[in-house]
């Protein structure tokens, strides 16, 4: 059994940094858990090589395992250690469909890190019944609160759909703004176009919907991606979309500190509960069946119990492992920042 090294990519948030080794260890757990790797994976830990930090495991990876590990959130290189000490890079092949900086370029106050987006989105999708097909595309991601769409950026970068839902309209106008530059300035085959959805005459919501592909060819053939956002409440969305729409869900709720969760009954609340409440029902039924919805939220505002209590009421089964309460980390003296995985009975 051989022994690897993870090197960790830098992270402009050093809070976040400090504790990637302990998130990406748990994340190696994940994907051990979710049985899409030829190779048990044991012994995962951190070590020091040449005054250098690495996250080291053993196991005995095959090349579909290397793709898999290839998604891991915070990897930079991969090493398999030979003689104690020498250091035999492995090529990691991420899914990466396009260009990163269809991630790294918006930038904007209370933009969720991207390491983390993609921890949370890998963590829910290999919860899920879709586990197995991580690396063939053709899955759809939903964001019930996409504010201005790092998650859907990141399904289009793993060859999926995404769809959005966001009350803020100008977050929904600067989306639509940032998605078309950049496809006009990569110069990539695409449609997009905001339109007015109307029930009975009157205006009830907004739809920015965008299709697009890797290359011409696939676009003419039809291999195309599609990414939706909806102008309309949250706890509105099942009135727009189809049930059993999306194979996993994901969400970033606001963390009732600088921001608070609002609906359009109720306005703005700082008791992320209060939303989860009202959507939960909606969020359910727009998932597939064997579908994983994962949220992140600030434990000080809400606790684990009361939040996986809300899933349960809706007839979700919170994932409770070890692994998966081993995901909560400091972001600020106000926020300390846990996931919660659910899911839908197949």
């Amino acid at each position: 059994m051989s022994t690897y090294a993870l090197l960790l990519a830098p992270s402009a948030n050093r809070v976040y940094a400090d504790a990637a080794s302990r998130l990406t260890q748990a994340e190696l757990a994940a994907f051990a858990e979710a049985g899409v790797l030829d190779s048990a994976i044991s012994d995962a830990g951190e070590a020091s090589m040449g005054g250098v930090p690495y996250v080291t495991f053993r196991g005995d990876l095959s090349d579909r395992d290397v793709a898999h590990l290839s998604n891991l959130s915070a990897a930079y290189a991969l090493f398999c250690l030979q003689g104690g000490d020498l250091l035999r890079p492995v090529t990691l092949r991420p899914l990466a469909r396009y260009d990163d900086d269809l991630i790294t370029i918006p930038k904007y106050v209370g933009k969720t890190n991207e390491q983390f987006t993609r921890l949370l989105l890998n963590v829910t999708l290999l919860a899920s019944a879709s586990a197995p097909r991580m690396l063939d595309g053709g899955l759809t991601v939903l964001d019930p609160l996409c504010g201005r769409g790092t998650t859907l950026n990141q399904a289009l970068m793993y060859g999926y759909d995404g769809i959005g839902v966001e009350l803020d309209g100008k977050d929904v106008d600067a989306y639509a703004a940032f998605l078309r530059t950049w496809l006009k300035r990569k110069r990539l085959k695409h449609s997009a176009e905001i339109t007015p959805v109307r029930r009975d005459r009157k205006l009830v919501a907004r739809r920015f919907e965008a299709v697009l592909a890797s290359t011409k060819d696939d676009y003419r053939a039809g291999d195309t991606q599609r990414v939706t956002v909806l102008h309309t409440d949250t706890t509105h969305a099942r009135d727009f979309l189809k049930t059993g729409c999306a194979d996993v869900i994901v969400a970033d709720a606001p963390y009732g500190v600088a921001h608070g969760s609002r609906t359009r009954e109720n306005g703005l609340s700082r008791r992320p509960l209060d939303l989860l409440a009202a959507a939960a029902p909606g969020w359910a039924a727009l998932l597939r069946p064997g579908g994983a919805l994962g949220i992140s939220w600030n434990t000080h505002v809400a606790s684990r119990e009361d939040a996986a209590k809300i899933f349960v009421d809706v007839g979700m089964q919170p994932i409770d492992t070890p692994t998966y309460r081993g995901f909560g980390h400091w972001v600020d003296q106000a926020i300390t920042r846990d996931i919660l995985v659910a899911r839908k009975p197949v």
